[in-house]
């Protein structure tokens, strides 16, 4: 099952939407994700000079990954681009991702792991030319519920002090092996040692519906936004194949 979550920094555009569930490609598999987002109604001003406006804008990135054994996945994001609201398309970034979770995550009732990610952005992008992200994942599997924290902390490299807290979180219904559907929380809290007022933070609910299954897995989903701070109302899909 695809799960999906926002790893960016407050007031920021994103390439994926994706709460991360510990589940490792198989040790050899390649895998391809496409990631796409679009933001009907969101921010009308770009959130520093020469950055991308959110709203109407597209982004997407294929994510490229290799299981390198039960334990340790691989993965480079290329590459992420934005087409505007104007009809321009802009190339983003680049990461690189370096995920580490208990072996069949996907079968365990309790399961865990961590996501390491280091980023090279173009100045519309991100205000720094390099960023990374570490991001803790705890699930429990309870019959058919699923619930997954994703505690991420964003980073500019300067200072401890500078992490940037943007957690997400994902409680999902299982129907059945291949359906599911869930409810995310996607929040940035800003930094760590200056926690923003609760109107200038961001907090979006989504609605999810996930297929696992062949050819390939699906996940859609359409947000809502619940602060000022926030994009109104996003949409995401996220396509995933294996490649061999």
């Amino acid at each position: 099952m695809i799960a999906c979550c926002i790893a960016t920094r407050a007031a920021a555009q994103t390439d994926e939407i994706q709460v991360y569930t510990g589940e490792l490609a198989e040790p050899g598999q390649f895998t391809l994700t496409l990631h796409s987002n679009y933001t009907f109604d969101g921010r009308k001003v770009a959130d520093f000079p020469g950055g991308i406006v959110p709203d109407r804008a597209f982004n997407g990135v294929p994510e490229w990954a290799y299981g390198v054994n039960d334990w340790f996945e691989a993965g480079l994001y290329l590459p992420v681009y934005t087409i505007t609201r104007d009809g321009q398309l802009e190339f983003d970034s680049t990461k690189l991702r370096a995920l580490f979770a208990v072996p069949h995550a996907g079968e365990r009732e309790f399961f865990y792991g961590v996501n390491f990610e280091l980023s090279y952005n173009e100045p519309h992008w991100e205000q720094h030319r390099w960023s990374g992200e570490i991001r803790p994942i705890v699930g429990w599997r309870m019959g058919r519920v699923d619930i997954i924290v994703n505690p991420i902390f964003d980073t500019d490299f300067k200072s401890l002090g500078d992490l940037d807290f943007a957690p997400a979180a994902r409680i999902d219904y299982n129907f059945s092996h291949t359906w599911a559907i869930a409810i995310e929380h996607y929040a940035d809290f800003g930094e760590v040692r200056h926690v923003l007022p609760a109107n200038e933070q961001q907090h979006t609910i989504f609605a999810v519906v996930d297929y696992s299954g062949s050819p390939m897995s699906v996940e859609f989903g359409i947000g809502f936004g619940l602060t000022s701070a926030s994009d109104r109302l996003i949409t995401k899909l996220m396509l995933e194949a294996p490649l061999n």
